[in-house]
């Protein structure tokens, strides 16, 4: 599918794991809606990414985080928290995609202000279809807020 990335769907997907990206990725451009995914390999990368600080100054605004929650330099729940206490980016719709399934994640997660807390399946099959139930529900059932 082509689009242009004025009527795409932005996407941040923050995730350490290359095997986790790479499939995110692909099962995304196959995705209906027309999306563009940007990649931060860890929290100081993401948090940069949406602050549009140095090499990101052009990056666009995502309407969708994909965030994971244990990553490398600063971790998933920092780069929630921090999301959500800045004025400039609390309104986008953070999503969790994690392998934890601890109640304490959950909660604090939660607390934290995230939209949704999704459990990453081991099995190849189960994630792709996780990607897909976000999919049909992030960009197609709801609606974003303006960027």
């Amino acid at each position: 599918m082509s689009c242009d990335r004025e009527h795409s769907v932005e996407i941040l997907l923050v995730e350490d794991n290359p095997g986790d990206r790479r499939l995110a990725i692909e099962v995304f451009k196959d995705c209906k809606i027309c999306n563009h995914i940007n990649i931060a390999r860890d929290g100081v990368e993401a948090m940069a990414l949406l602050r549009r600080e140095g090499d990101y100054a052009s990056a666009p605004r995502p309407d969708l985080v994909l965030l994971d929650l244990n990553l490398p330099r600063k971790d998933g729940r920092e780069v929630l928290a921090e999301i959500k206490q800045d004025p400039s980016l609390k309104n986008i719709p953070v999503v969790i995609m994690t392998t934890s399934e601890s109640d304490q994640d959950i909660l604090k997660s939660y607390n934290l202000g995230a939209n949704c807390y999704i459990t990453k399946p081991i099995d190849l099959d189960q994630f792709i279809k996780v990607v897909h139930v976000i999919e049909d529900f992030w960009l197609k059932v709801v609606r974003l807020p303006p960027s």
